[in-house]
């Protein structure tokens, strides 16, 4: 017994001279060093999105367009719409941040003139996704239907100087 009594003084001893107080890490890193650092990699990233979406789309946008759905196609209802946009951020309605907006779906209408000047209007033929969905599913009736993406701004009004829209496709329903 007397033994690991005398063992424990030396290790006791190891272990306050261990905790000295004296660090010989590294130093905690620099927040402004740090935040710069991840705003960088943001840019970074932000910017290899954009050069993607030329590559891929022939300019650098803004523009709108239907990911899984083309000109003359035919499906069954229900059926899913996937929106796309590049060149410019998805944020819900009312959100206040430079170039991002929200999505809008027109079925079988067109915006006049005149409804283009204000907020986009909101009914069965005027979608509004204002919290910032980038899909739907539609259940329309059988035959022909069009349909067209607006990008709208904070507001539900099309941006300035250019609107954002995609191009009027149309579909046919089974």
């Amino acid at each position: 017994m007397r033994f690991q009594g005398l063992l424990a003084v030396p290790v006791l001893a190891f272990a306050l001279a261990a905790c000295d107080g004296a660090s010989t890490g590294p130093a905690a890193p620099d927040p402004a060093a740090v935040k710069a650092e991840v705003d960088k990699a943001v840019a970074d990233a932000l910017a290899a999105r954009d050069a993607e979406a030329t590559k891929l789309h022939g300019d650098a946008g803004p523009a709108a367009y239907f990911v899984n759905l083309r000109d003359g196609q035919t499906v069954t209802s229900p059926f899913r719409v996937v929106f796309g946009v590049y060149g410019i951020g998805v944020a819900p309605a009312l959100t206040d941040k430079p170039n991002t907006g929200h999505h809008h779906l027109l079925i079988d209408t067109e915006l006049t003139a005149d409804e283009m000047q204000y907020a986009i209007p909101a009914d069965d033929k005027h979608i509004h996704y204002g919290a910032g969905l980038t899909e739907t599913v539609l259940d329309l009736p059988p035959g022909p239907h069009t349909l067209q993406l607006v990008f709208g701004d904070m507001n539900h009004e099309l941006h300035k100087p250019a609107p954002i829209m995609s191009q009027k496709i149309t579909i046919t329903v089974k």
